[in-house]
């Protein structure tokens, strides 16, 4: 049974770092594509980034990219969201999710197994 389960979360000053993790279980992450998305209190669920196990191809939405790095460990079938320079606005639950298809964007409902989130928190 495929499992995503994310840890790292916390709360974090502005300008701060954090790196969550996203481990899988159930499957391996060589043949998936794993998308980090973020929803904040009342606002939409939205993608941040995602990798690909497939063709090694990552992306970044515009808000995060030059702060936020993700990276794959296929050993511990693991992905990673390193994230730096963290600003009030970063504030949400972060899930992973993962689905065996491509994707043209990062549209929620093309990704098919999901974590329960871990919260970060950028406050002073």
């Amino acid at each position: 049974q495929e499992q995503l389960v994310e840890s790292g979360g916390n709360l974090v000053q502005p300008g701060g770092s954090l790196r969550l993790s996203c481990a899988a279980s159930g499957f391996t992450l060589d043949n998936y594509i794993i998308g980090w998305f973020r929803q904040a209190p009342g606002k939409e669920r939205e993608g941040v980034s995602y990798i690909s196990g497939i063709d090694g191809s990552t992306y970044y939405a515009d808000s995060v990219k030059g702060r936020f790095t993700i990276s794959s460990d296929n050993a511990k079938n693991t992905v990673y969201l390193r994230m730096n320079s963290l600003k009030l606005e970063d504030t949400a639950v972060y899930y992973c999710a993962a689905t065996p298809f491509s994707i043209r964007a990062m549209d929620p409902s093309d990704f098919g197994w999901w974590g329960p989130g871990t919260q970060v928190t950028v406050s002073s």
